[in-house]
Formats: structure tokens, C-alpha cells, sequence
């Protein structure tokens, strides 16, 4: 039989074996173990690859389209509009009738204008009948000099008479003529103001005619720009109601003055193509391309891709290292002036080279990274 210190003996002996027999084990364990190695965060990055072109500044301005020829027929006199067969978007032809007034006041003028004139020739036919007697009469001194004057101060205040009585007929007759309004050439009615039976003023505009061929866009160009606007330049036009509408036009006219509370300028662009589907009131977005100071072979890189601090400007070249790897390297540039699809780089940049276009300010100079899908075009 053991007896209870034995069993005490016994167990305190395995705890020492034990504590002896783990750290050797933790040892072991930890001598096998190998050290963490540090990993290299490679950063997938957009890109475009540098490209000489000639270098342009590009400036779009909004405007409305309207016909060549835009006018608002008014009526010379007054009165009450008896017709306008004319309806918003009926053609009409040279001395179509566009609208008319009720002549009857007109036309009594006119006839008794006439009934003037009948009168007139009456008196004037007399006067120099009864002249004509009295010089036969003085010329045989059966009359005598104040006659023969008296009846010559008639004959001719009879003349003056009848020219006034002319000229009341052609003026009551041109009056007439202006209770009819005509369309002066091939034109589109684009709105009306009066309706049948209304009273009209004169002056008072009662129909917008649209004539000519193409539309044209005005445009108002800022004092900055508007010195290197030239007739002739041309220019892209966008319609924004039509699809795919990059319409070729030329600069026709250019404003030499502002109007009173602006300080821009109004141009005036003919259109080429498309005339029939841009209509008079359309918004229209000009595209004009300025050439810069910069013009040759200086790069243009898209925006994104310039950074910017108190240093300067700079961009993020993509080059591989000795092993191969491909890095960003921070390098500084000199920037030109602002083009279509982004801005010159004058120097610092040569054609060929790689450069991000995206996340440039979460980059590190000499960083790893790796290209992402192809590269972004840059467009003249």
C-alpha cells in the first residue's frame, strides 16, 4: 500500500519535468517560426500615353438658331383684321397674301380722292381755256393787262390744284394698298400675334416670317475671345435637340459693340448641313478653336493628369526600374494654355512617354503600380 506522501512525491516530480520539458518546446516552436516580410502595396493606375500634336485652345459658347432672314410684318395703317389665311408654319410665296384689313374706309377715301381729281381737271381744263381767250383778246387790245394776268394767275393756281388732287388720289390709293400685308419672298410663317376680327394699330406686328436657306446661330462671345474671332472662321455647332448634330459652320458676322448692360459681343454663324431639321429657336452650343501661343508640338494631356502644389505643376511618368517593375515617378512640368480636351504641356514631357491619369495626388513619388486596361485617348 502507498502511502500519501509517496503519492505527493511522485506528482511534485511530473510538475517539475513538466516545467522543464514546455519551455523547451516554446523554444523549438519559435525557432522554426520565420520572421513576417514586409509587402509592397503595387497601386493599378489609369494612364495615357503622350502624343505630340498642335496645340489649341478651345472655347464653346451657347446661343439659339433662328432663320436667315427673321422679320415681324406690321400693317402702315389701322384697322380690323378681316383675313389671315396664313397659319403658323404655312409656306408662302413672294406676294402671297399673309393677312388684311378691312378696306372699306379706305376705298371710300380713294373714291372720293378720285371724285377730287375729276374736279380738279374740270377747273384746270376751264382756267386755261379762259386764258387762252384773253391773250387772243390782249394780243388784239381788246383785253388788257390786268386781264390777261388775272386769267393766268387762275389757270395756273387751276394747275397747282389738280397736282395737289393727283397726289390725294396716289396717297388715298396707297393707303388701300396697305390694308393688305404680302410676303416679301419665300417664306414660313413662324407665329402669329392677331386673330381674325381683332383691331389692329399701326406698327403693331401681326405675323413672323422665317426666310431664307440655312439657319444661322447668334452666339454672344466674351471681350477675351471676341478679338480672335475673324468672318470666315470655322466653327463646329452643336444642336442639342438633334442627335449626333456636330454641324460645320463659318462665322458670318461679327458685333463691333456690346449692347448696354453686357460685356460680350454678338456673332453670327451660318450653318452648312442639316438645314432643314434645325429650326428657329433651337439651342445651339458653338465650338470655336483658338490656336495658342503654344501651337506646334507641344503635348496636350488631359487635365487629371496635372498635379499642383507651392512647387509648381506636375505630372506622374510611368517607368519601369532595373527589375523591371514599373513605377510612378513625380516629375515637374511647365503648363501652356487650356485646349479642347485638356492642357499644354510646353516642356517637361516628351511624345511616347506614359503618365497617370487618375488618383495623381494619392500617389508617391517612386511608387509601384501597375497598368489598368488600355490607354486613355487624347484627342486634338
Amino acid at each position: 500500500m502507498v502511502s500519501g506522501r509517496g503519492i505527493l512525491h511522485s506528482r511534485a516530480g511530473s510538475i517539475r519535468r513538466a516545467l522543464i520539458i514546455l519551455p523547451l518546446i516554446a523554444t523549438a516552436f519559435g525557432c522554426e517560426q520565420a520572421p513576417l516580410e514586409e509587402q509592397t502595396i503595387v497601386r493599378p493606375v489609369r494612364y495615357t500615353q503622350v502624343v505630340a500634336q498642335g496645340a489649341s485652345e478651345a472655347r464653346t459658347y451657347s446661343g439659339a438658331a433662328r432663320a436667315e432672314l427673321e422679320t415681324d410684318l406690321s400693317f402702315r395703317v389701322g384697322s380690323t383684321l378681316t383675313e389671315r389665311p396664313a397659319d403658323v408654319g404655312s409656306e408662302v410665296n413672294r406676294g402671297d397674301l399673309v393677312a388684311a384689313l378691312d378696306n372699306t374706309d379706305f376705298q371710300v377715301r380713294l373714291d372720293e380722292a378720285r371724285a377730287g381729281l375729276a374736279r380738279a381737271e374740270a377747273e384746270r381744263r376751264n382756267a386755261e381755256a379762259n386764258y387762252d381767250r384773253t391773250r387772243d383778246l390782249y394780243e388784239t387790245q381788246n383785253a388788257s393787262r390786268t386781264q390777261l394776268d388775272s386769267s393766268r394767275a387762275l389757270a395756273e393756281s387751276a394747275e397747282a390744284q389738280h397736282r395737289a388732287a393727283t397726289q390725294q388720289v396716289e396717297a388715298a390709293r396707297l393707303q388701300l394698298s396697305y390694308s393688305r400685308l404680302t410676303a416679301p419672298q419665300a417664306c414660313t410663317v413662324a407665329e402669329t400675334f392677331v386673330e381674325v376680327n381683332q383691331n389692329v394699330s399701326p406698327g403693331q406686328p401681326v405675323v413672323q416670317l422665317n426666310c431664307g436657306g440655312c439657319a444661322e446661330v447668334v452666339v454672344s462671345v466674351s471681350d477675351t475671345d471676341i478679338s480672335r474671332v475673324d468672318r470666315g472662321m470655322e466653327v463646329t455647332a452643336t444642336v442639342n435637340a438633334l442627335p449626333e448634330s456636330a454641324i460645320p459652320g463659318v462665322v458670318s458676322e461679327v458685333g463691333v459693340a456690346t449692347g448696354a448692360r453686357s460685356t460680350t459681343y454678338p456673332v453670327t454663324i451660318a450653318l452648312a448641313e442639316r438645314c432643314e431639321e434645325v429650326r428657329s429657336g433651337m439651342a445651339v452650343d458653338v465650338r470655336f478653336e483658338f490656336p495658342t501661343a503654344a501651337a506646334g508640338d507641344s503635348p496636350v494631356v488631359p487635365y487629371v493628369a496635372v498635379g499642383e502644389d507651392r512647387n509648381g505643376h506636375y505630372v506622374f511618368v510611368i517607368e519601369p526600374d532595373e527589375s523591371g517593375a514599373l513605377r510612378a515617378n513625380r516629375r515637374p512640368v511647365e503648363v501652356g494654355g487650356a485646349a479642347h480636351s485638356g492642357i499644354v504641356i510646353v516642356d517637361g514631357l516628351a511624345p511616347g512617354e506614359l503618365i497617370a491619369t487618375a488618383g495623381v495626388r494619392r500617389l508617391t513619388p517612386g511608387q509601384e503600380v501597375t497598368l489598368l486596361g488600355n490607354p486613355e485617348p487624347t484627342r486634338p
